[in-house]
Order: C-alpha cells, then sequence, then structure tokens
C-alpha cells in the first residue's frame, strides 16, 4: 500500500521545478557488472564459465537482439508494457498500482518499470519501503537519460534472479533448460518471465507448483494480451517443468584453466576446438581409462594437420576427479618419455641423408656403443632385416646405429624445427634419445607428426581461433616423409580396427611407465597416452594394447570415413631391394670401406663392439663370402684357413683389436672390437 502510494506521490512531483536538476546530480551505481569467464568452441558454444567473485553464475549477456523475440515481448508485455515509451517511471502503471491499492486495501499489482527493476538490482535494494522506491525512481531516471533501451534491457537480462546462484539470462537458460536464450519455447520463456520476481520460491526444481501457478498467470496474461494464442498458451501449460539445474559445461577444463592463468583480465576465450567433439573425446578417454585399471589416466589430442587447428584436447580422464587417477592434472603438457614414438623422425632423416631406404637391409644383432648395448624389446636378435621391417617392428638396434651416424644433435635439432621443445635430463644429447631418453608431451608429438601428416613441413599448432595459420620448419623432406607414412600404414592395426587406413606408431617407454599411440590419415592427426600421472610403472603396458586401440577408435568418433593418404612425390624411388643402388642395398656406418659384392661380413661380434675376454677364446660369425676364409688379428694370421661360417679363434687379448676376415676370392671385412 505504502510502496503503491509512494509512487503515485512521485510522479505528481515530476512536473516541480528543480527535479531536472535532482534527476541530472544523481550518483549512479555501477553498470559495468563482473561476468564470468567463459571458453568458447569455434562456433561460439559455451565450453566452461566461472563463477564471478561473490559465487554468481553471471554471463556475459547476449545484446538483446540475439535473445528470444517472443521472450522479449512475453517479459514487456507482463513488466512494462509502455518500456519503449516511458522515461524511466511509467505514471500511468503506478496511478494503477495506488487505485487497486486503496480498492482491495492491499498491494495488487507493482508500478515498477523495467528501468526501476535495474535500479534495484544494480543497487540492491529493497522496494518495500519509502526511500527505497524513491531511490529506484530516482535512479531510474537517470538510466534512461545517460542509457538507450537496449542498453537498460541488456542490464536487465544481466542482472534479473533466475534462483539459486543464477543471475542474468544466459545463466538461466543454460542451467534450466541447456541451451542458450536464441530460441526458446513459450513454456520456457514464461517460465523465464515469472521467476525474477521470487526466483527461490518459484524455483522449479524445489518448488515445482509454486512454479507451474507462476507460469500460468505469465501465460493466460499473453493469451489476454494477445501475444500467444489460446492455443499455445494451453499447450505451454501442460510442458513438464525442468526438475533440476543441469550443470554447467565443463569440457577443456585444463585449457581453460591454463587460458585463464596466462590472461587473467580477458572474459572470454575462444578456441579451435570443437565443443560436441570434446565432449566425445573426453568420454573417450574416461572409457579407457576405466578399462585400462585403477589409477590409470589417459590423455589424447585431434588436430587438423592441415590448418594446424587443435580441435579437442583432453588433460585427464576426469577433472578433479577423486578416483586416484589425478585428474587435476594436465597431461597433454606433461614431460614423458615418447618411447618408440621418434622412431619415424630417425629414418626420415637417415633416408634424407643416403644412409638407407626402405628396403635397405639392416643388421639387427648384438652391438656396443662405448659402455651402451641396446637391447630390443623382447631381447632377440633378428638379423637381416629391411629397413621397413626394423621401422614396422619397431627393432632398437638398427635405429641405434643410424642415430650414431646421424649425430644424436641433428635428431634433436630436427625436432626442435618441428615445432616441439624436447628436455634432457643431462643436457647433451645420446644415443638413447632414438629410444626414449628425451622428455616430451602430447602436444609435442602431435606436432611432430604434423609435420610428417604434410609432408614434412606442417602448420604450427594453434588453439586460439583468431591466430592465422603458420607454416613450421622444415623437418624432412616431402619424400621421406612419404616414405615414412608408407611404411608406418602397413603396421598391422588393433583387432577389428581397418588396415592400411592410418599412420600411426605406438610406444613404451622404459619401464611401461608411458603408453603411447600418434598416428594420421590423410585431414588429421590424433596422439594418445596412457600411464600413470605419478609415473609409477604400469606392468604389462604397451603402447600397441592401451593406445592403440584408443587411437582407432577416437578416428571413428571424429569422422565417418578415413581421409586417404596422398600419393608418392615423383622424386620416391620405389623399387625393391635388389634394385636399389649399390650403396642403399645394405646399411653401412659412415666412413665404412663398401665391401665389394658377394664379399664376407663380419656379423658377430659387431664392429665397435666391447667383449668380455672370456675363456680365452673369440667366436667369430660370418655372412657372404666364399669359403675358405683367413682370419687376421691385429695384422697377424689366426689358425688355418677356415670353411666354416662361424670361427673359433684364439682371443687375441684384452684391449682394442681389428679383426680382419679374406675370403677365398680376396674379398675382405674388417671389425674393430674392445675385450675387457
Amino acid at each position: 500500500m505504502l510502496v503503491a502510494l509512494a509512487g503515485a506521490l512521485f510522479a505528481g512531483a515530476l512536473a516541480r521545478d528543480g527535479v531536472d536538476a535532482w534527476v541530472a546530480a544523481t550518483d549512479l551505481p555501477p553498470v559495468l557488472a563482473e561476468t564470468g569467464v567463459e571458453l568458447r568452441d569455434r562456433d561460439g558454444a559455451l565450453m566452461r564459465a566461472y563463477p564471478v567473485a561473490d559465487g554468481l553464475m553471471r554471463l556475459q549477456p547476449p545484446p538483446p537482439a540475439a535473445v528470444d523475440g517472443r521472450y522479449l515481448a512475453m517479459l514487456q508485455a507482463y513488466e512494462d508494457k509502455r518500456f519503449a515509451r516511458h522515461a524511466g517511471v511509467d505514471p500511468l502503471a503506478m496511478g494503477r498500482a495506488v487505485v487497486q491499492a486503496l480498492w482491495h486495501r492491499r498491494a495488487v499489482s507493482g508500478g515498477s518499470t523495467l528501468t526501476m527493476q535495474v535500479a534495484r538490482l544494480l543497487e540492491d535494494g529493497g522496494t518495500g519501503r519509502w526511500a527505497g522506491k524513491l531511490r529506484q525512481i530516482r535512479v531510474a531516471l537517470a538510466l534512461e537519460r545517460r542509457l538507450d533501451k537496449p542498453a537498460i534491457l541488456s542490464l536487465y537480462l544481466t542482472h534479473a534472479p533466475y534462483g539459486g546462484t543464477l543471475e542474468g539470462i544466459r545463466a538461466a537458460t543454460l542451467a534450466w533448460f541447456g541451451k542458450e536464450p536464441a530460441r526458446l519455447t513459450p513454456a520456457e520463456a514464461a517460465l523465464l518471465v515469472a521467476l525474477p520476481q521470487s526466483p527461490e520460491a518459484r524455483r522449479p526444481d524445489r518448488h515445482a507448483e509454486a512454479a507451474r501457478a507462476a507460469r500460468a498467470r505469465v501465460l493466460e496474461r499473453m493469451r489476454r494480451a494477445g501475444v500467444l494464442s489460446a492455443e499455445a498458451a494451453e499447450s505451454a501449460a501442460r510442458e513438464p517443468l525442468p526438475r533440476a539445474m543441469r550443470p554447467f559445461p565443463m569440457l577443456a577444463p585444463h585449457l581453460a584453466d591454463r587460458l585463464r592463468a596466462a590472461d587473467p583480465l580477458a572474459r572470454r576465450h575462444d578456441v579451435t576446438l570443437s565443443a560436441g567433439l570434446q565432449a566425445r573425446m573426453q568420454a573417450l578417454v574416461a572409457e579407457a581409462a576405466r578399462r585400462a585399471g585403477p589409477q590409470i589416466s589417459a590423455a589424447l589430442m585431434v588436430a587438423d594437420h592441415r590448418s594446424g587447428e587443435i580441435l579437442a584436447t583432453v588433460g585427464s580422464p576426469g577433472y578433479g576427479a577423486g578416483d586416484g587417477r589425478q585428474g587435476f592434472v594436465d597431461m597433454t603438457v606433461a614431460l614423458r618419455s615418447p618411447g618408440s614414438t621418434l622412431k619415424p623422425l630417425v629414418y626420415g632423416l637417415a633416408f634424407d641423408q643416403g644412409l638407407a631406404h626402405p628396403e635397405t637391409l639392416i643388421h639387427d644383432g648384438p652391438v656396443m656403443f662405448g659402455r651402451y648395448a641396446p637391447r630390443n624389446f623382447d631381447g632377440q636378435f633378428r638379423g637381416d632385416v629391411s629397413v621397413r621391417q626394423a621401422l614396422q617392428l619397431s627393432l632398437n638396434i638398427p635405429v641405434v646405429r643410424l642415430t650414431r651416424d646421424l649425430g644424436p644433435a641433428r635428431v634433436m635439432a630436427a625436432l626442435r624445427r618441428a615445432g616441439t621443445d624436447p628436455q634432457l635430463p643431462g643436457g647433451v644429447p645420446g644415443l638413447a634419445i632414438a629410444l626414449g631418453g628425451v622428455g616430451v608431451t602430447l602436444r609435442d608429438l602431435v606436432q611432430l607428426y604434423t609435420a610428417l601428416a604434410e609432408g614434412g613441413a606442417g602448420p604450427v599448432l594453434r588453439l586460439e581461433a583468431t591466430a592465422a595459420r603458420q607454416m613450421g620448419d622444415r623437418v624432412i623432406s616431402d619424400t621421406a616423409a612419404w616414405q615414412i607414412g608408407d611404411i608406418l600404414r602397413g603396421l598391422s592395426p588393433p583387432h577389428g580396427a581397418p588396415a592400411g587406413v592410418l599412420a600411426y606408431k605406438t610406444g613404451t617407454s622404459y619401464g611401461h611407465r608411458d603408453a603411447w599411440a600418434v598416428g594420421y590419415d590423410g585431414a588429421h592427426v590424433i596422439g594418445v597416452w596412457m600411464g600413470r600421472a605419478d609415473g609409477t610403472p604400469v606392468p604389462g603396458a604397451f603402447g600397441g594394447d592401451l593406445a592403440a586401440p584408443v587411437l582407432f577408435e577416437a578416428f571413428g568418433l571424429l569422422k565417418p570415413d578415413f581421409a586417404p593418404l596422398p600419393p608418392p612425390p615423383p622424386a620416391t624411388l620405389i623399387v625393391g631391394a635388389s634394385d636399389l643402388p649399390q650403396p642403399l642395398r645394405r646399411y653401412r656406418p659412415r666412413g665404412a670401406v663398401l665391401r665389394p659384392a658377394g664379399g664376407p661380413e663380419v656379423t658377430f661380434p659387431p664392429d665397435g663392439a666391447r667383449l668380455a675376454a672370456g675363456d680365452g677364446r673369440l667366436t667369430l660369425k660370418l655372412h657372404g663370402g666364399a669359403a675358405p676364409f683367413t682370419v687376421m688379428a691385429n695384422g697377424r694370421p689366426v689358425g688355418g684357413a677356415f670353411h666354416g661360417r662361424e670361427i673359433d679363434i684364439p682371443s687375441p687379448g684384452r684391449g682394442f683389436s681389428t679383426l680382419v676376415v679374406v675370403d677365398r676370392a680376396g674379398r675382405a671385412a674388417r671389425v674393430s672390437v674392445e675385450l675387457e
């Protein structure tokens, strides 16, 4: 009663002298409210939102033009019919409120305009006292003088309360209906009109009957006002109410945290990710980790290797989950050992340096480089194999041989040219980098394979939606890159997966701490890591068994069909081993003298080996050549003529020795060894 009377009295006072000065002197409350930081995908869809400092979910408001027009029409028809015409106060509405209050001896309707409600929301003030109402009138008049109608409406859409911690139309539609406010049904719009009048008492999840009754009143008035037809109003009244608030999106939470920390003042971060794809990949990673067992974490990254855009990035199976998987750790940027996933780079460099061709024969047997004696993962040796087989079988000894000739520094330089940031524990690269003795991130590996997929020089990966495509440095030639892809597409896929559609490589780090799978087709590259976030070994975990199936599943969720891999560049030499130029038929270390065709080769001990002196005997194993053979140790003949290809000779003694084997045709092979 008093509230309505106050409005009527002041309406009459508007004609008095000095009102203009009184309004002009009004100190307005701040109209720029803090809104929560948002992560938006490539199409503008919300991926994550943070509450503001006081815990409210207040999001950046859309312009009124981007809000459902029927909702705006219903809001103004219900709350403020003359919003477009009045100057902040509606004398007719206030007069009606006073008359109704006097007749019914209680407040029947309010006289507040939308502008007056904005004034109350900005100052968080009450409406039931004279001073409060007069203050709202004064602020409303001042707001109308300083802002246009769309700006005032935008303030209402930013601050109106909708229950709980929800403030503003976007927070309301996302929480109650799971969508942006661009398109609302009549039932949804009517509920949103009714909620701000009593946001807690009308919450549909707690007070469904009150919410239904309030919505029905709005719908009935809209019917009478001609905003809705009778059929539309009746149908909307029968629609079910939302039973609970929906959680706000929690997509790419690790990335959102990093971007927010890097730029605390930015209220919105637009990224290249796809919200729908991100949701599917997060579900895949969570399921893969669950299948793998307790405490197993996982991470995944998807990129378009043509544009460099990262389309999905999953740092863990569950952000903040308390299941022992340490979900708060973003494993896409954690330094880990890459296992065998760097081997394709080494082979690509070797192709460019003329050291090998995919069909070149290379020996897989015991070897020592100083004190370093690499071993294959299964402890077996396979003798002569093609380079293609060596990479597909992920043999260790052949790739270390090539790394020795290339030089570890060359491999490290290529990694950096690819756009990665490899970290060495000791600072000086050694031969072990070919087997994973270097720290890289999942993003690093996806960046490296982007270059391989794009013919040896790919774009720099990017997350910022507004960033331009930037090309990285060339890592290997287009011919070498195609050869690597051709070899990797020949790997056997996981059970049930299609063959020959992905060029991919798996890897397992020392102690089974990391399981990897990275692969690409003609358009996209995906990297998968699995293991424990704290680096604890996972016995029996292999990249081929654990990560490779997830890689193929991820491609299946990405798109229905694989994009074809590119054809070979014109300069590619595609021949069998027998048609290769003589120097490429069999791998030899740099500086080695070319053995005459058909001549002998010492397969054991390998050149540079360090052996135990043992019982005073030394066994030589030969390949090729024509018997009988003569053996010399340090320039002196040892024994007589040998007809077999496994020759037992007296040990030449501790220290360094040079062994030479000469066959019947005078062709020779030479190795140097150290006996301890």
